[in-house]
């Protein structure tokens, strides 16, 4: 399954590279540290910078810890359907004791073909999960959306309103649109878009903490 491991990584780490891009910053690599941003990004600055690298430092344990020949037990993708509707739907995966949900509501349009990757690292410290349509944009209109990992403690997330494909780069919600909490990233009523076709979550297990 080694090929799942290579493409669950290759989603997470295009997540940075694609903020890098919509935001007009170059991380290029370790010798620049520092983010760089216009005026009209300054309000962001700051919080974007910090998540960037304590993202980079979560992908960073993944790498080191993922061994080569990753199985189904450490890695996998499925696929599922998006409904539209307005009905609450939930879809979920996982590994070992550690799980990824994916609830939502969605209006307009047909079914959606979106894609869900989760993967644990060999010693049972980071589970991550990531959500998108792997065409790029959705075209549904959503009403609202949540994101769980049970039996971890967020370190990381993102969400995106449209997901890169195509040429065309990941574009991140604005912050005021959805909320972090220890388990869970859930839009924030009165300011989320309806937009989205991407998440992406790390997670903490508690066995990092023995």
């Amino acid at each position: 399954m080694l090929l799942v491991a290579l493409l669950f990584l290759f989603y997470i780490v295009r997540d940075v590279e694609s903020d890098d891009t919509h935001s007009g910053r170059d991380t290029g690599g370790a010798a620049r540290t520092s983010c760089r941003s216009e005026e009209e990004d300054m309000a962001r600055q700051s919080n974007t910078c910090a998540g960037n690298l304590a993202f980079l430092f979560a992908l960073a344990l993944i790498a080191a810890r993922v061994p080569a020949e990753a199985s189904e037990e450490q890695a996998k993708t499925v696929e599922f359907n998006v409904k539209p509707g307005g009905v609450v739907h939930t879809f979920s995966e996982g590994i070992g004791e550690y799980e990824c949900s994916f609830t939502y509501a969605s209006q307009g349009g047909t079914n959606e073909q979106w894609l869900m990757s989760v993967g644990l690292t060999d010693d049972n410290r980071l589970f991550s999960c990531s959500v998108w349509r792997p065409q790029g944009k959705s075209y549904l209109f959503f009403t609202q959306f949540k994101a769980e990992l049970k039996g971890t403690k967020i370190e990381y997330a993102n969400a995106y309103s449209q997901s890169a494909a195509g040429g065309q780069s990941d574009v991140p919600l604005k912050p005021e649109e959805f909320t972090i909490g220890e388990s869970t990233v859930t839009h924030k009523d009165g300011k989320f878009s309806a937009q989205l076709s991407k998440l992406t979550v790390i997670g903490r297990t508690q066995k990092d903490e023995l």
